[in-house]
């Protein structure tokens, strides 16, 4: 029997807790596979959204893709709120006019070279054009940061990249309000006015605000909580925070941003974002795999489909080498306007190609505010490029490192030590090799992976409750005299 059978049969509670699952499963499988070839896992997730849609398996019923619409909005909320983490204000103070300077010129610079070929040159409409453009000022700094940690790089390269992907999608997100208010107006038919740009800009100033009296009694609230109740507790403010948003229509990403931000700056606490880390991948799963079933394989491939006259396909590749000449473009020279070292300046742009999660959630947020065949268009696009900026992105972003001289594959760049005894006499070539193989030995635990970090402080804080569970038992057991 047809999977599609068997869900018009079952009820659709079943239906649905069934079709979950298997979307749930089905991603972990594709993970197997991808590591293999070590590729990211939002490729799996997107790629496994693919298999299960209407072009191959036609396994998950278009109804239940339809009906968890809201898994956009709670995914974003969750990544959003986890970059407020990078946005500690002692380490932006270091260099933050300098990072300032390189974030615009790389996001706005790819922004307004993609524009000016789609609306120019391709000739598209201006809704498409604008939004399009917007989304590609934001970057998916997730790629970059597992290559740093893979080859211990560090140094000034490091730091600046940090920084800059840290402020990235900011700048994204703030273009993508504004672009999307004035496509809205331009679809319409309405002329785009003055109000069209500055009532979105003063829009988002209200939204951080909003969030940022969120962040503030989220600190609060968090005083000397127990592990179930920190959870509980940010799990449902960043709800009630995207359900007021949904109510005034307006996007809650910026303010889950400055949530997360002000928390981090005023508790320092750290914990926090590793907990939330170790218990949201099955809500981004679900989230990039039902990215991958909206995914319209065949307007892609279809000499039919097109944005003003010009097949989906050739859009695509248009937009993927524009990105990453805008990208490369505006980094080399917000680092000359910086004053950064040529290691910097003239490889920070290839570190900066990978893009996902907060661009194929504004995909799918204007997708679904534009409607009809230029939403449709503009998620296929970015759905399809997300995917080749993921296949290249971690490569990219490793031959950055390498050429700005941040990290080395030579032994005695990795591991340097005494050439010479204390005597003076000249260490033999075995002596040299134990003791960079030892040293080496000694920095590992210095590195460890982003999953060990999250289950790490998940699992120290299930100790910590126990343990005050367990003294709270005792003083209760000592007042009633047992």
């Amino acid at each position: 029997m047809h999977l599609q059978e068997f869900f018009a049969r079952s009820s659709p509670a079943s239906a649905t807790i069934i079709s979950i699952a298997l979307m749930l499963f089905c991603g972990f499988l594709m993970t197997r596979l991808t590591k293999l070839l070590r590729l990211p896992n939002v490729t799996a997730y997107i790629l496994t959204g693919i298999l299960l849609g209407p072009y191959l398996l036609d396994a998950i019923p278009q109804a239940i893709v339809e009906g968890t619409d809201f898994l956009s909005d709670i995914a974003l909320a969750f990544i959003a709120f986890s970059a407020g983490e990078f946005f500690r204000f002692d380490v932006l103070k270091k260099n933050g006019a300098k990072v300032i300077v390189i974030t615009l010129l790389e996001s706005l610079v790819a922004s307004l070279l993609v524009f000016s070929v789609m609306f120019w040159v391709l000739k598209l409409g201006l809704p498409f054009s604008i939004v399009l453009a917007a989304l590609a000022a934001a970057t998916a700094p997730a790629s970059t940061l597992m290559t740093i940690r893979q080859t211990g790089a560090k140094g000034d390269f490091v730091d600046t990249l940090l920084q800059v992907v840290a402020l990235d999608d900011l700048v994204g997100l703030l273009a993508y309000s504004i672009a999307i208010s004035v496509a809205v107006a331009s679809a319409t038919g309405g002329t785009v006015r003055a109000g069209d740009i500055i009532l979105p800009f003063l829009t988002n100033i209200g939204v951080l605000a909003r969030g940022a009296v969120f962040g503030f009694f989220m600190g609060l609230l968090l005083k000397k909580r127990s592990t179930d109740n920190r959870l509980i507790i940010s799990v449902a403010t960043l709800f009630a925070f995207c359900g007021v948003c949904t109510l005034l229509d307006v996007s809650p990403l910026l303010g889950c941003m400055s949530m997360g931000t002000v928390y981090i700056n005023l508790t320092d606490d750290g914990k926090l974002f590793k907990q939330l880390g170790y218990w949201t991948p099955p809500i981004l799963l679900l989230f990039f795999v039902r990215s991958g079933l909206n995914f319209k394989l065949d307007a892609l491939v279809s000499t039919a489909a097109s944005i003003g006259g010009v097949p989906l396909l050739v859009v695509g590749v248009v937009y993927f080498a524009v990105r990453i000449g805008g990208k490369y473009l505006g980094a080399f020279g917000g680092c000359f306007f910086a004053g950064k070292p040529p290691k910097v300046r003239n490889f920070l742009g290839f570190a900066l190609i990978p893009q996902a999660g907060v661009a194929i959630g504004l995909a799918a947020l204007g997708a679904r505010t534009l409607g009809g065949q230029t939403g449709e268009a503009l998620e296929t696009i970015i759905l399809a490029s997300s995917v080749l900026y993921e296949l290249i992105g971690p490569a990219c972003a490793k031959l950055s490192l390498y050429l700005s001289g941040s990290y080395s594959n030579k032994l005695e760049d990795l591991a340097p030590v005494e050439e010479f005894t204390p005597d003076g006499k000249p260490k033999t070539t075995v002596e040299l090799l134990v003791e960079r193989i030892r040293k080496i030995q000694d920095e590992i635990p210095a590195h460890p992976t982003p999953n060990e970090e999250n289950e790490q402080a998940f699992t120290e804080a299930a100790e910590e409750q126990m343990l005050l569970e367990r003294q709270f038992h005792l003083q209760r057991n000592r007042k009633r005299g047992l």
